[in-house]
């Protein structure tokens, strides 16, 4: 697993504050860097990853740690069945590292990257439909709406416009081509062709919706005292993080009228507390060694213990 470098780990650490004995889920294995450093705590862990190459990669850390790690190849949106099959309803802690792992930006055949030439693929867990399926099968107007909603480019109808005009692509470097020749040049040197890659690996494995159930399924394994740490890349996971951690301690704007407690005038108490009152980012030290970090964010939460939320 060398060349894999975790981001924020020493963040991650403080929040998620594993100790021995405790019991952790690690749901984006990737490269292990989370995991080894949860176990090196005294801590036992649950590891999950979409992806058969990470799991296979984790054999290395199954043989260090025996006994103490349990790599499953499955979905973080679908941890709460997994762990419930075996026979798990609380963890001490949860950490989450979402979007592209680097070993799938670095290997060519998956078909993630723009800058090295390989198949369009972009599948995370080697199934289901590729992007060059959507590219080369979606109208022009279902794929402008999906490169503007996933990928925020605002010229998202040209480079549909000129990838249906151009098609059928089978590889990354011909698609990005045309991409860059659609949008203006970013005066910040930002790739003209990230958005719309970005907008078509998000679709091709549903990474929103994977969020989503993975947040709600990780807020309900939480056992009190347990934390839950997020870290992402962009400003669509971010979000998404940010709504489903305000909610849960409490802080959604405003009270529908649909909800009884507005009627009292006062939100029932929330079992959850935020950890971080707005997103922390990597110091410039490690932004600088490691590039990939730039535009990370950490949020983070914890279910108070039982004393607490009954006294909330």
């Amino acid at each position: 697993m060398s060349g894999h470098i975790p981001v924020m780990l020493a963040e991650v650490l403080h929040h998620l504050a594993p100790h021995p004995g405790e019991s952790h889920l690690d749901g984006t294995f990737g490269g292990g860097g989370y995991a080894r450093a949860i176990l090196d705590t005294g801590a036992t862990l649950w590891a999950l990853d979409r992806d058969p190459e990470a799991i296979q990669r984790g054999a290395t850390l199954l043989a260090q740690f025996p006994g103490r790690l349990t790599l499953l190849h499955a979905c973080f949106g679908d941890m709460l069945e997994v762990m419930h099959k075996h026979g798990v309803t609380a963890l001490d802690g949860v950490v989450l590292d979402l979007g592209v792992s680097s070993f799938q930006l670095d290997d060519a055949e998956r078909g993630f990257s723009f800058r090295t030439d390989g198949p369009l693929d972009m599948r995370m867990g080697r199934d289901g439909p590729s992007a060059a399926d959507l590219v080369n099968t979606l109208p022009e107007a279902e794929l402008a709406d999906l490169i503007w909603e996933y990928g925020e480019e605002r010229f998202s109808r040209r480079v549909a416009r000129n990838i249906v005009a151009q098609r059928p692509f089978t590889t990354t470097m011909a698609l990005a081509e045309v991409v860059r020749k659609s949008v203006p040049r970013d005066p910040s040197g930002i790739d003209g062709a990230t958005r719309s890659f970005q907008a078509l690996r998000i679709k091709v494995n549903d990474e929103l919706g994977e969020i989503e159930r993975g947040l709600e399924a990780a807020l309900k394994l939480l056992a009190p005292g347990g934390r839950l740490v997020v870290v992402s890349f962009h400003s669509l996971e971010d979000r998404i993080v940010k709504r489903v951690m305000n909610q849960a301690a409490g802080r959604a704007p405003g009270l529908s009228r649909h909800d009884p407690s507005a009627l009292m005038g006062r939100a029932a108490p929330s079992p959850f507390k935020l950890l971080t009152q707005r997103a922390e980012r990597p110091g410039d030290a490690e932004t600088r060694d490691n590039p990939r970090a730039r535009s990370a964010r950490l949020r983070a939460i914890t279910r108070l213990p039982a004393s607490e939320d009954k006294a909330a």
